[in-house]
């Protein structure tokens, strides 16, 4: 009998071995391998076909040297910061609203969720041709002349509209999610006790639906500092680098001036920022979300 049984126990495991074990090689060859090349390569310079030649920190003082790299900083910093807050703030809303068993809420769920779905590529034109300073809808609509994605003033405005307006759908799903294990008694009680619709969102909903709120909050925010396809589909940077965020600068100095050392570099100021941000957000869930221990 034990020896029956030591035989299944080997068999399942070697079973569940041969099951994960191309995932765990495609994560190895494929993002292991990558990260601790591109590590060391930000104390390297490199052109991409020429020999890999040590500089030490060189890359990293160049980085902080330079004025444009701080306004590219800067630019991060502000789409990601303003994609965090309507992202969270708008979803969070709507999905309130929707949660309350509106006529038509499974229309706009779906009407919502599509812009997610839609390739970034069509996004960006649809918006583009809706942002034209002389044909677009928006201007023709509101019987102004902006050059949005063509004025310095604009164009971060213009980027963080479209960024919200697709992120809408997604977050609007996971806070709908959230709330569907929300016992009704809660909102019943308070109903009961005289509390407005306002009143019933600030003392119920929101300290329940905290955990989720503060998952949406992360991923968000680590999303909107990883932005490029927006970037590169509508401005390339533009006008005047008013546009240009972190991945985007990775991606031209690594494939336009051909410097994947520097690129790698500004990789890991990106990674570290996000790191020191996120670690900041895991310690304030004790005070920001409700009944966590």
């Amino acid at each position: 009998m034990k020896k029956f049984i030591s035989k299944l126990v080997n068999t399942e495991s070697s079973a569940a071995l041969m099951l994960i074990l191309p995932a765990v090689v495609g994560t190895f060859i494929f993002i292991i391998i990558p990260v601790l090349c591109s590590f060391g390569l930000s104390f390297a310079k490199w052109d991409l076909l020429g020999s890999v030649s040590f500089v030490g920190l060189d890359n990293y003082r160049l980085i902080f040297s330079e004025k444009i790299f701080y306004k590219i900083l800067t630019n991060t910093v502000v789409f990601a910061l303003s994609t965090s807050i309507f992202g969270v703030i708008i979803p969070l809303i709507l999905a309130a609203i929707l949660n309350s068993k509106i006529r038509g809420s499974e229309f706009y769920k779906t009407a919502y969720f599509l812009p997610f779905i839609t390739p970034m590529i069509v996004i960006g034109i649809i918006w583009e041709w809706i942002f034209d300073p002389n044909i677009g809808l928006l201007n023709t609509i509101l019987h102004i002349h902006i050059k949005w994605l063509y004025d310095t003033t604009f164009a971060m405005p213009a980027l963080i509209i479209v960024s919200v307006w697709k992120l809408i759908g997604y977050n609007m799903i996971i806070f709908l999610s959230g709330l569907s294990g929300i016992s009704q008694s809660l909102f019943e009680a308070a109903k009961i006790d005289g509390a407005n619709s306002f009143q019933i969102f600030k003392k119920v909903t929101v300290p329940m639906l905290s955990p989720t709120i503060f998952f949406v909050v992360i991923i968000t925010a680590i999303s909107s500092f990883q932005v490029f396809d927006l970037i590169y589909l509508m401005t390339s940077g533009g006008p005047l680098d008013s546009t240009n965020v972190l991945v985007y600068a990775i991606y031209k100095n690594a494939f336009e001036y051909f410097n994947a050392g520097k690129a790698s570099a500004l990789a890991y100021v990106l990674f570290t920022i996000i790191l020191v941000l996120t670690l900041i957000q895991w310690n304030l869930r004790k005070k920001l979300v409700y009944s966590e221990e």
